[in-house]
């Protein structure tokens, strides 16, 4: 089992402010609100809130990109400011975890499925031999795989079991989350256009709502078998 105390990762990182505890932790966490203050110029009005809560939705699981993305644009959001903001959600999960493991391993059940992959890192990377040869290009389609959740959080743990620097693994996060966030959400604009304009407004949310529900039901069981 990995202790906190061998949880100092990636101490090049730490320099200047970042060396102190609080600005390491505060730091994605502003970056985040400005992220979503400076969204506010761009949204049609009323939707800020919807918004708001979409980017919380998107770190509880079994949410992800296939139903935040897709809910959000029916909900009015524009496709490319969904697509844009869930990676850099996923960017800045990862910046906090590069700098702050030892803390992310003292929050609740965070802490101990962090311990979990850790503690099992050979028999994790056994699985997936493909991630010890790609590299860079593994990590990248590891965060592009849908069923992995917020790719930000597990990234850079597996980046580390890897090898890879701190920058590599965000670069990896960039692309991954790029592909797959572009993939949904020009999938779910080009249908959600499709269906408005051959079926009735209220007829096309139902459906479009059912499909969501049913596709992250099937994404969380099979995130659910991977992890038995």
């Amino acid at each position: 089992m990995v202790e906190p105390g061998e949880l100092e990762w990636f101490p090049q990182a730490r320099v200047g402010p970042l060396r102190h505890l609080y600005v390491r932790a505060l730091l994605p966490v502003a970056l985040a609100f400005a992220w979503y203050f400076g969204c506010l110029l761009l949204l049609p009005p009323g939707r800020a809130l919807i918004f708001g809560g979409l980017l919380l939705a998107y770190f509880i699981p079994p949410s992800g990109k296939e139903s935040v993305i897709p809910l959000g644009i029916i909900l009015g959001i524009p496709w490319y400011l969904m697509a844009a903001s869930v990676v850099v959600l996923d960017l800045l999960a990862g910046l906090f975890m590069i700098l702050n493991l030892d803390v992310a391993f003292r929050i609740p059940y965070l802490g101990p499925w962090i311990a979990r992959v850790l503690g099992g890192g050979k028999g994790f990377l056994a699985g997936k031999p493909w991630l010890s040869r790609w590299g860079l290009p593994g990590l990248a389609f590891f965060v592009m795989l849908p069923f992995q959740g917020t790719g930000g959080t597990g990234a850079p743990l597996v980046g580390w079991m890897l090898g890879l620097r701190p920058w590599q693994i965000l670069l990896a996060i960039a692309i991954g989350s790029s592909v797959e966030a572009l993939a949904f959400a020009f999938g779910s604009e080009l249908i959600w256009s499709i269906a408005t304009t051959y079926l009735t407004y209220e007829t096309a949310l139902v459906l479009a709502l059912a499909a969501i529900a049913l596709m992250a039901l099937v994404l969380y069981l099979i995130a659910r078998k991977g992890r038995a």
